[in-house]
């Protein structure tokens, strides 16, 4: 799964620390998360969603998946 938690976070200039704050992870998870190293909960990847005020599919999405499909959805 891509995702583009990094770009949005840095288009808001937030930190990692200040981010996971605002979702109630550590800092090591917002990290995690950026550098493709794990995929979020559920419940931390709608609360990042809601943070940018964007879709969750806007933040995290599957790059195999068609687009087509994405938008049928």
């Amino acid at each position: 799964m891509r995702n583009e938690l990094k770009a949005l976070r840095k288009s808001r200039e937030l930190s990692q620390g200040q981010v996971a704050i605002a979702v109630g992870v550590s800092r090591q998870t917002i990290y995690a998360v950026e550098n493709d190293r794990c995929d979020p909960s559920l419940s931390v990847a709608f609360a990042l969603a809601r943070l940018f005020h964007r879709p969750v599919e806007e933040v995290f999405h599957d790059p195999g998946f068609p687009s087509a499909v994405r938008r049928a959805g």
